[in-house]
């Protein structure tokens, strides 16, 4: 089932590198700005919570959890890509499949 999570956060690409550096050359601050909204409940009951500590992105969807890391050898330079690719990867983790289209955030699950 192909659920809407959110529209993706546009104000989070003023918090890119190079326009707002943070240390970590993977754009922290902009991932957290980006997956702020996507904690909400579906219309099923289950719950949504994607957090971010240190490089772990951590996406739970009801019962199931998934981590990723964001790489930034492997994924980057680009800190968007970086963030999408670990979206997938804890998704995938999750049992679930991660997307954006046409600036929504769906998730499969």
């Amino acid at each position: 089932m192909k659920v809407r999570i959110s529209e993706e956060n546009t104000e989070a690409e003023q918090l890119l590198p190079p326009r707002q550096p943070d240390g970590s050359r993977i754009g922290v601050n902009y991932a957290d700005a980006y997956i702020k909204p996507m904690n909400v409940e579906l219309d099923d009951g289950r719950r949504v919570q994607c957090s971010r500590k240190g490089l772990k992105i951590t996406l739970i969807i009801g019962e199931r959890q998934g981590e990723a890391i964001m790489r930034r050898i492997e994924d980057g330079p680009d800190a968007r890509q970086i963030l999408l690719r670990a979206l997938e990867r804890a998704a995938e983790e999750a049992a679930s499949q991660f997307s954006v289209q046409d600036g929504v955030i769906w998730l499969e699950v």
